[in-house]
């Protein structure tokens, strides 16, 4: 017995031994704070934490100092450190990232733009072939950390990072387009205690309840806090998205934004009565010699205006709680107007021959206008990191691993 007690001891202070707090900053390279920046280990990403309003941020692990570390924030280049590199005192700053929001397209002029269908149609096929090439027709095993983030006015009231084990099986789902299977492993939630309070009369009443059934009802009872993830990483199905614009000839451009690079980018617009109108562009940025694609990058602009206004219910009143808007205003609030902008951009990396997703990025700014000239502006950032990679005897995951409901941690941002 007394072996036992010495060597249940001896574990426990060998772990507190091994356990070392970490400190520091994230800065801009115009030396400001980055509130919600993103720090984890990756063989511990559960350990990882967020920034506060300071740019500070502090955790715990008790892997060894030459653990890759991961410094990331919506919009900006990532860093990769080890432990040793942080310090109590470290200050790590992150380059902004316009490639993975913005248009990746800089247009030729207009002359250089029209070519002939014929040419414009060998070129399609060429790049579908090298694409044929390029993405494997075999399952593929991803292990992600994604990140949701909401603003409002300019203030951030809350983040949802999500680690995730995604499973991508090629030409399966509807269309022969690809299809995603999603289990999250561990969830955490970050808020400001003043947005936390505002978020709490939402818990208190039935109206997260009934969303996550009908979530639930709609993603086939996977969990509805992992359905938001899921839509994100299979936004921009390229393979396959291609392949279904290639017959419409008109409709495509090329130019050259960089030396080595071309793009092609294509362009759907819509129009209903003035009512809705939307448009998204495609681009396809390609090496020029290979045609082997690089990055891809969608926007669309969605514009709807509604003659009479319209009601909204009372769970979508109750929503707007959380964008800063009073119990009165709620109350008056008709949705007249709408206008938005999304971005999304895919990066991807080779390995064993052929293209996978590297990162996605999302960048989403809105504005709702009501009849009593109400404007209510939201944002939302996201991005999604690929951690690992497996590419060989990848099996589909079962439904209860896909159903299991996943962990949640609510952060309070010090």
């Amino acid at each position: 017995m007394r072996h036992l007690i010495f060597i249940i001891v001896f574990s426990l202070l060998s772990v507190a031994a091994f356990a070392r707090n970490y400190y520091g900053r994230v800065y801009t390279e115009n030396a400001e704070p980055i509130c919600y920046a993103t720090i984890y280990p990756v063989d511990d990403p559960v350990s990882g934490t967020a920034t506060n309003d300071a740019g500070e941020f502090r955790f715990s692990t008790g892997l060894p100092p030459t653990s890759r570390v991961i410094v990331s924030f919506i919009g900006y280049e990532k860093r990769e450190l080890t432990l040793a590199d942080i310090t109590d005192s470290v200050t790590i700053v992150l380059k902004e990232q316009p490639i993975a929001l913005e248009e990746t397209v800089v247009a030729a002029k207009a002359s250089k733009q029209r070519n002939k269908r014929k040419q414009m149609a060998t070129l399609l096929h060429a790049v579908y072939v090298q694409m044929a090439k390029d993405f494997s027709d075999d399952n593929a095993e991803y292990q992600i950390v994604s990140d949701v983030r909401m603003d409002s006015e300019g203030e951030a009231w809350g983040m949802e990072q999500m680690i995730a084990r995604i499973v991508n099986l090629p030409g399966m789902g509807n269309g022969g387009r690809d299809s995603v299977q999603i289990a999250g492993q561990y969830c955490k939630r970050y808020f400001k205690q003043s947005i936390r309070d505002l978020a709490d009369t939402l818990y208190k009443s039935d109206v997260l309840e009934r969303m996550d059934k009908d979530m639930r009802k709609m993603a086939a009872a996977v969990d509805s806090g992992v359905v938001v993830h899921q839509g994100l990483w299979m936004a921009g199905n390229i393979r396959y998205d291609f392949d279904k614009y290639t017959d419409d000839l008109k409709h495509w451009t090329v130019s050259n934004e960089s030396e080595g690079e071309t793009v092609l980018t294509h362009t759907e617009s819509h129009n209903w009565f003035g009512i809705v109108k939307y448009s998204i562009k495609r681009h396809y940025i390609l090496d020029s010699e290979t045609l082997s694609v690089r990055r891809f990058s969608e926007r669309g602009e969605l514009y709807v205006n509604i003659p009479f206004g319209y009601k909204l219910n009372r769970d979508q009143l109750q929503l707007l709680n959380l964008l800063n808007m009073g119990e009165q205003q709620i109350e008056k609030f008709r949705l007249r107007k709408a206008n938005g902008v999304v971005s999304l951009n895919t990066i991807y990396q080779r390995q064993n021959g052929h293209l996978y997703i590297l990162e996605k990025n999302l960048k989403a700014d809105a504005n709702m206008i009501g009849t009593k000239k109400m404007d209510l502006p939201v944002q939302v950032r996201a991005t999604q990191r690929v951690t690992s990679l497996k590419t060989e005897d990848v099996q589909p995951m079962s439904k209860s691993q896909m159903t299991r409901r996943v962990k949640r941690e609510i952060v309070p941002v010090y």
